[in-house]
């Protein structure tokens, strides 16, 4: 069993590792109290799902804008600086969100402008306490460090949205920003308490010259290219979070409370592969786990769908608004298999990242993933939207995981240097 259970050694080796780790679990969840909270708040003042809709509009610009130049000044300047400094201007917009709700003003504009603000700020940390963390543990505790923090991503997704909503209800949106203000007072502690990290190598100032080196940099390395490539598939074919709404509203039934157990299931999936991690830092064909763990992906998808087709056919009637079909369990747990198979291709497709980029290009590259991850899931939400107004959810979901796994085979035969990919000898 012991084997079995995530390797806590980063955090034993490495004292600013464990600080940032820390810090990095209690602002996730905060950032979730905040993302969840400025939504209800959005819909309380306008009564509208389009103005909530708009808000992934106004976050998701300005983090893939900021993402890819933030990366480029994560490679140029001290990489503690960069961290400090943007962890600053997301801690000033969270409690800028905090005051406006302590004064009330209810201004959607306003929530609006300070959300672009903390996602551009957002595009400049992330990259770049990515691309810190191959600088505090060693090579080989990589694939243990990812697997650690998908625990704290999955835990964050799965008690961040359930904290936040018993927290607008019992304490208001005050309180339950200003929770997300002091948890991330600890994350700026970590990254302060940090040694100074000067990019290694020559450096440039930041610019789009320097982005688009990064973007030609990847166009000559195979092995990490095909970490975005295959991302990019899983998401886009093999996306179910846009179905579920109708899954809950009209064919497994339960409405509100079984998209919520749903989109649980997915985090609660990421959060058993980081605790059963354990063997992932004993596997060295990582290529082959990213491809393997993808089809497990799509097939997990597939199988969901599979469990509303038949759920559809009975012809029983779905059940009401807060009452839980008997469906509603194979669904949920298909979605669980789909987040561990997620979890386990994202810790070796990040390893693989930090690995095989040298430090000098690792900011911009970071940048690139921040991208890929935020705009991915976003594509598929469209393609998922539209191919069920024709298919129906079920079969959207059913196509989608048996394209997805079919593609990712199709792209590694195209690709075999991936599948040799090794960690014992990097190559990008």
């Amino acid at each position: 069993m012991p084997r079995l259970l995530a390797d806590i050694t980063p955090l034993k080796e490495s004292p600013a590792f464990r600080r940032l780790y820390i810090g990095t679990a209690l602002s996730a969840i905060g950032t979730q109290l905040t993302i969840v909270a400025v939504s209800l708040q959005i819909y309380s003042l306008t009564q509208s799902t389009l103005s909530v809709g708009l808000l992934s509009l106004f976050a998701l610009v300005p983090l893939v804008v900021a993402g890819l130049y933030g990366g480029a000044i994560a490679d140029a300047q001290d990489r503690r600086t960069v961290a400090l400094l943007s962890g600053l201007a997301l801690w000033a917009t969270t409690a800028a969100i905090a005051l406006q709700a302590w004064i009330g003003m209810d201004s959607v504009g306003l929530l609006y402008g300070l959300i672009a603000v903390q996602s551009g700020a957002a595009g400049i940390n992330q990259p770049t306490r990515s691309s810190i963390i191959p600088r505090l543990v060693r090579p080989a505790l990589l694939p243990a460090a990812n697997a650690l923090s998908m625990i704290t991503f999955g835990l964050a997704f799965t008690v961040g949205p359930l904290l936040a909503g018993l927290l607008v209800a019992q304490v208001g949106y005050a309180w339950t920003y200003t929770v997300d203000v002091v948890t991330f007072t600890f994350a700026l502690w970590a990254v302060y308490r940090l040694p100074p990290l000067p990019p290694e190598g020559p450096t440039r100032r930041a610019g789009l010259a320097t982005v688009l080196e990064g973007f030609r940099f990847l166009g000559t390395r195979p092995n990490i290219r095909m970490t975005f490539i295959l991302d990019l598939i899983a998401m886009i074919t093999a996306q179910p979070r846009a179905l579920l709404p109708a899954v809950g509203a009209v064919l497994i039934g339960g409405g509100e409370l079984t998209v919520g157990i749903l989109l649980a299931s997915g985090a609660f999936g990421s959060v058993l592969a980081g605790l059963f991690s354990g063997p992932l830092g004993h596997i060295h064909r990582q290529g082959q786990a990213v491809i393997w763990s993808i089809v497990g992906w799509g097939a997990s998808v597939a199988g969901f769908g599979l469990v509303v087709v038949m759920a559809t056919a009975t012809g029983q009637p779905a059940a009401g608004e807060g009452e839980i079909s008997g469906w509603v369990l194979p669904a949920a747990a298909c979605l669980v298999l789909a987040g561990i198979a997620d979890s386990v291709s994202s810790v070796f497709r990040n390893t693989i990242l930090q690995s095989a980029t040298p430090d000098a290009m690792r900011g911009r590259l970071q940048g690139v993933f921040i991208v890929v991850v935020a705009g991915g899931p976003r594509l598929g939400d469209m393609v998922a939207g539209g191919q069920a107004a024709w298919l129906g959810e079920g079969w959207t979901a059913v196509i989608g995981g048996i394209a997805c796994a079919v593609l990712v085979l199709a792209v590694a035969r195209w690709q075999p240097r991936f599948a040799q990919y090794d960690a014992r000898h990097p190559q990008p």
